[in-house]
């Protein structure tokens, strides 16, 4: 066998059509939000400040650890994937299941950085459409990271109190 006849992997697992289904709806995606966009009129920011940036940043991870990690949205990511293990803070971790399109799927669903090219492109095409609706979606997804880091440190906190006095 030579270097060309092997698979893409050792395993020949790789769902390189589902990818190449998955990168074509992106891509088919973008370019419709791009054309109707034109055609109606939507004058896209000559810029997008820093703090717009900082915020479209805070929301896409956010959004995408909902999407990928949250036990609530397990629902959403059952029909590709299957519960690995339980993790900290309601986080979950999911494997991708099946073949084809349906594993190409599962990664997506199961991986917060895949996910997050989807959700910042929706972000930002929101942002070039509404700006001001999507400043304040991207400030409530803001909010709760900025919460889960208060709980991360209140927990630090606490074990940090908790271990001291029993010293």
């Amino acid at each position: 066998m030579t270097a060309s006849d092997r698979p893409y992997d050792d395993q020949d697992e790789v769902p390189l059509k589902g990818y190449a289904v998955l990168a074509a709806t992106f891509a088919t995606g973008v370019t419709l939000f791009a054309v109707t966009a034109r055609r109606r009129g939507v004058r896209l920011p000559e810029r997008v400040p820093p703090w717009d940036l900082a915020l479209l940043g805070t929301a896409t991870f956010k959004a995408s650890r909902l999407l990928t990690k949250d036990k609530i949205t397990s629902f959403l990511r059952a029909p590709f994937t299957r519960r690995e293990t339980d993790g900290t803070a309601g986080e979950v971790q999911d494997q991708p299941r099946g073949v084809g399109l349906r594993r190409a799927v599962g990664d997506l669903v199961a991986c917060p950085f895949c996910t997050s090219a989807w959700v910042a492109g929706t972000l930002v095409g929101g942002y070039a459409v509404a700006p001001r609706a999507a400043r304040l979606v991207c400030a409530g997804l803001s909010a709760v990271t900025m919460a889960d880091f208060l709980q991360y440190a209140w927990t630090w906190t606490e074990q940090t109190e908790n271990h001291e006095d029993e010293e």
